[in-house]
């Protein structure tokens, strides 16, 4: 456009149009995925928001949430044609987190507030339509990218603000209303970003202890030989005989997690909408009933979410009632028991779940729950407890590396008024064995998790072992897998004792923890 002679006006479309930009992030599995919300407004044509991006429904109804959050806290509106954008466009964005961050955008895009002071900051939260925010899941993980990518802080609800605020070397800012962000993000509201005091926290005592367990001395001693090596357990016992009692008690010797482990679980937790005591000594424990579907047990749905194999890591999964679970629910804990994670793979994205868990499971050694020439008879017939027991698979027995027989519980026990060795006692021979574990290995690394070559060069026998477990193995039928089992087991026992070399006893004691795979057992 020219004005008077050789005069020109250059129009700055950026000026016209006020775009903006802010960072926020998209939960996939349990990580965090950098995502950008652009907004442009100032467009010619009809006055609406139109959102795109690859949302799915629950992000589309943001825009309804956001106009009336705008509006109820006193800020103007766009009252021209406004594009949001969340890229990149080939990653599909799900839930209400993106509220905040869009509002905010729109603020800046309409010169409500500074552009430039979205730049430092990953944000997300869900808005009320009276303009408060709403907790979020992934909290956690939005604040280990925001830190990865250097940003100067995080802006999470309250709720969501407090679970991140552990991450140390990032400033997480809770905000509770849309215009406490916005003023904050203008400097006219001075924030402070929450403290880091979960160091300082003094950790729960807990309520249950081996104290309590009556009798069983042999199970519990095979369960702290299954925790120091990390070893997976079946208890195999008639109702009544103590096994989930005996189960509920295994966090209570395991090694208190540190911080970075204690992080690495909230994370899981935090995807998953849920919640991880951190403050707690104890680690993870999940039960889930033999009704779950696959889906519940491995995790998924269209953007996999974790399941309980993945709430159980670090932790303990205890599968009561074993042989209820429906087989294909079974079968898909192989490979995590294996590698120690779960890969998924759908149709929106394919995603590798986190999985180290100790697996401890229980069953009754038949159908009826009494075995036979064991107290009370069983009815069952032979045909009947082969049926039974053939709803766990040989391949998934072998990945059990301690079968071990829970007897019922004599009445000189019951009425005994000491019980076993305090959890504490337990969990100091525990962290003893696995200290020499890491002196060995260099590293967290544990028995039960050794690789062949590794295997190899640890565990040694003399010739008289040597021809004691290659009878063991032929009597037995053992399949290689189940061989490699007992040597790391053997190790273990050996750790517990503090001895540098594998003895007679510790062999044996391995050998017997093979309970299904005896001819003489029923």
């Amino acid at each position: 456009m020219k004005l008077g002679e050789g005069k020109v006006l250059v129009l700055n479309t950026e000026s016209l149009l006020m775009l903006a930009k802010s960072y926020s992030a998209a939960i996939s599995g349990v990580e965090a995925l950098p995502v950008v919300v652009e907004v442009n407004t100032g467009e010619e044509g009809e006055m609406r928001l139109i959102l795109v991006g690859l949302p799915d429904t629950a992000v589309r109804e943001s825009q309804d949430r956001v106009t009336s959050a705008l509006q109820e806290s006193h800020f103007k509106t766009p009252f021209t044609r406004t594009t949001i954008n969340l890229a990149p466009g080939t990653l599909r964005k799900e839930g209400p987190m993106y509220d905040l961050p869009i509002a905010l955008t729109i603020l800046a895009a309409t010169q409500q507030i500074p552009r430039c002071s979205l730049d430092d900051f990953l944000i997300a939260g869900e808005l009320g339509l009276s303009g408060e925010t709403r907790p979020i899941r992934g909290a956690l993980s939005i604040a280990l990218l925001a830190k990865k990518q250097g940003r100067k802080g995080v802006l999470l609800p309250r709720e969501s603000a407090m679970e991140a605020a552990i991450i140390p070397n990032i400033d997480i800012y809770a905000v509770d209303k849309l215009d406490q962000a916005a003023h904050f993000l203008s400097r006219t509201l001075d924030l402070k970003p929450l403290e880091k005091s979960i160091h300082n926290k003094p950790l729960k005592i807990p309520a249950l202890d081996f104290s309590d367990v009556k009798g069983q001395y042999r199970v519990v001693r095979a369960i702290e030989v299954a925790i120091a090596g990390n070893h997976n357990i079946l208890m195999i016992g008639p109702p009544g005989s103590g096994k989930s009692m005996i189960a509920k008690r295994i966090p209570t010797i395991m090694p208190a997690p540190n911080l970075e482990e204690k992080i690495e679980i909230q994370k899981i937790y935090s995807a998953a909408g849920l919640n991880y005591c951190l403050h707690s000594e104890n680690r993870p424990f999940r039960a889930p009933h033999h009704t779950i579907s696959d889906v519940g047990l491995l995790g998924g749905g269209s953007i996999p979410k974790p399941g309980e194999i993945s709430l159980a890591h670090l932790g303990v999964l205890f599968l009561d009632e074993l042989p209820e679970f429906r087989r294909s629910t079974l079968e898909v804990l192989r490979q995590p028991l294996e590698d120690s994670c779960v890969t998924i793979s759908r149709s929106a994205a394919t995603v590798t779940l986190p999985a180290s868990f100790s697996l401890v499971a229980a069953m009754n050694p038949t159908p009826d729950g009494f075995a036979i020439n064991k107290g009370i008879r069983s009815r069952s017939t032979p045909a009947q407890i082969q049926k039974y027991r053939a709803r766990i698979s040989q391949p998934l027995l072998d990945r059990i590396d301690i079968q071990v027989e829970v007897d019922s519980v004599s009445v000189q026990d019951l009425e005994n008024q000491s019980g076993n060795v305090p959890s504490s006692v337990i969990r100091s021979r525990v962290e003893l064995a696995r200290e020499r574990q890491k002196q060995r290995f260099s590293g967290m690394y544990y028995n039960a998790s050794m690789s062949g070559k590794v295997l190899e060069q640890s565990v040694h026998y003399s010739d008289q072992q040597k021809n004691l477990l290659r009878q063991a193995i032929n009597k037995m039928h053992l399949s290689a897998r189940a061989y490699d089992r007992i040597r790391k087991v053997s190790l273990t026992i050996a750790d517990l004792e503090g001895s540098d070399t594998i003895k007679d006893a510790h062999l044996l004691e391995a050998i017997q923890y093979r309970s299904l795979d005896r001819n003489d057992y029923i």
